[in-house]
């Protein structure tokens, strides 16, 4: 559901794709994550070269947000409202996003708005990459949520990407992280949790380097179901045949928790043991209290 796939003219949407999976979704009982509605990325070229007044960007914006939301309305469980404002330095992207550079920073409460508006029920996140530890990127959005909520804007969840590299040692404060969110009144989640790994051209992954990526699944997920408040969690992706990783991280890949055929990694039984072993901790939990 990004700008250049919905909206690939200014006068025309495409909802073709998209409302296969909100279909799909409704077939098979599943919720759907909305991604996203303002980026500084995959905007299209009708959009980021026009010669638009501030007046006709906010406009063009508010009726992408009203059109797109409202379409969905009760059938998209959470929106990433705002995607990746800022950046490693804890900084607004005032230059690299077309809406916050021409509008200034305030629109970011105004989408939250409009998207609240059109669906009052949907849950409206914030989303971003290297959030996963308390750093200065964190602690922007940390502060900027503060910051919304005492105006009232109504901000729903923070979520981390989890786009993880086992050449880079795990983040620790992943579940401290999630629970200063969770202090706010926010949902957090896990949106778009892969693991790359270093692996030489036309090599695959050893033993220890599968080891250390199940470890980091498992501990991402556990993170999560530490924190009352995570009720989301995703990975992004599920088969190497189909995995960004390898186009934007020379020399890294094997991200995700089955082989290109299909063969089920130890990333993924992992995660279905620690499911697993929850909801046995969980019903366990229900039958003291019921007993």
């Amino acid at each position: 559901m990004k700008w250049d796939y919905i909206h690939p003219e200014r006068d025309r949407y495409d909802f073709a794709q998209a409302d296969a999976i909100v279909e799909f979704a409704r077939r098979n009982h599943q919720v759907v994550r909305g991604h996203t509605l303002l980026w500084h990325s995959q905007n299209p070229a009708w959009l980021e070269q026009g010669d638009f007044s501030k007046k006709e960007l906010r406009a063009i914006l508010r009726e992408h947000v009203t059109t797109v939301v409202g379409r969905y309305s009760g059938r998209i469980q959470q929106w990433d409202v705002a995607n990746e404002i800022f950046d490693d330095q804890g900084n607004l992207r005032t230059r690299d996003n077309i809406w916050i550079r021409e509008l200034g920073p305030g629109i970011v409460a105004d989408v939250f708005r409009w998207a609240h508006r059109a669906d009052p029920k949907a849950k409206l996140f914030f989303n971003d990459y290297n959030v996963e530890s308390v750093n200065a990127k964190s602690d922007a959005y940390h502060a900027l949520v503060q910051d919304l909520l005492d105006q009232g804007v109504p901000v729903h969840g923070f979520s981390v990407q989890g786009h993880l590299s086992t050449r880079y040692g795990f983040p620790g404060d992943l579940e401290d992280n999630l629970r200063r969110f969770d202090a706010l009144g926010l949902e957090t989640a896990v949106t778009e949790l892969d693991v790359r790994m270093d692996v030489p051209e036309g090599g695959t992954p050893t033993v220890a380097q599968e080891r250390q990526q199940a470890d980091y699944y498992q501990r991402t997920l556990e993170a999560c179901l530490a924190v009352d408040g995570c009720k989301s969690f995703t990975i992004w992706g599920f088969t190497d045949k189909y995995s960004w990783v390898p186009v934007f991280f020379e020399g890294e890949g094997f991200a995700n928790v089955m082989t290109a055929d299909y063969t089920r990694k130890p990333a993924f039984y992992a995660l279905r043991d620690t499911l697993k072993e929850a909801a046995r901790k969980d019903d366990c939990g229900k039958g003291r209290r019921t007993s």
